[in-house]
């Protein structure tokens, strides 16, 4: 008997007249491969919509006795190598003080995919003793992040007072931003947020801060003022 998914003609008139099944599809390696991540896409979220990639080791262990244990072991393994290696870099946490002798050291050879935020501050100056908090906050937050300060004519010999504060930003040893003095610094007015927006839009730190915070609170002046009018 002829076989009926063999390539024939008279085997498509018999196919079109609806005699025989159409022919089986031939399972393709990119078949394979599109069945694999079509699975890992739908066991991508927990019940509780919960992304898999978001959970913990613990979660996982729960998991598995549930789901394919050859994806979630995967998932797994992925997961501990992404937690390790934020382990690695999670390693600063505080602002670090710095002279000459240390610039090469600390900045320059900071090491592979770090960012450094380097403060030049002199005592006495209002707006340098507000972006050493700010900095000391943010150091605790962002604690992949290296934040260092130095006294400026510490650090660069006869630099002048009127460039501070000074903020030089460096990635893998290359300076990648800097801000000089209060203009560029926004003066004695400026926010923690805007401090954060403003280095974390030259990379420094991954801040959730997509829009100048500025812009927000001069947008609320102007309403405030405008209803201020309003009501005279």
């Amino acid at each position: 008997m002829q076989n009926p998914n063999d390539d024939t003609e008279w085997n498509d008139v018999l196919r079109a007249k609806g005699i025989i099944p159409p022919k089986e599809k031939e399972v393709t390696e990119d078949d394979l491969v599109n069945m694999l991540e079509q699975t890992i896409k739908e066991k991508q979220a927990t019940g509780d919509g919960k992304h898999i990639t978001d959970m913990n080791l613990d979660e996982l262990d729960e998991l598995e006795d549930s789901e394919d244990e050859g994806i979630l072991l995967e998932y797994r393994q992925k997961r501990i190598a992404e937690m390790k290696a934020l382990a690695d870099r999670s390693k600063f946490g505080s602002v670090l003080e710095i002279s000459a002798q240390d610039y090469v050291q600390e900045i320059n050879k900071a090491g592979e995919g770090i960012w450094v935020v380097l403060h030049l501050y002199k005592q006495g100056i209002p707006l340098c003793a507000l972006i050493n908090q700010f900095m000391h906050n943010l150091a605790a937050k962002f604690r992949t992040v290296k934040f260092v300060k130095s006294i400026s004519t510490t650090c660069i010999p006869n630099y002048p007072d009127k460039n501070l504060p000074t903020i030089f930003i460096y990635f893998e040893g290359e300076m990648k931003k800097q801000l000089v003095g209060p203009v560029e610094l926004r003066g004695p007015n400026m926010t923690q947020d805007e401090f954060e927006y403003m280095i974390g839009k030259a990379g420094a730190v991954p801040t959730d801060l997509t829009e100048d915070p500025r812009v927000a609170v001069k947008d609320k002046l102007f309403s405030d003022l405008k209803d201020l009018n309003n009501d005279w």
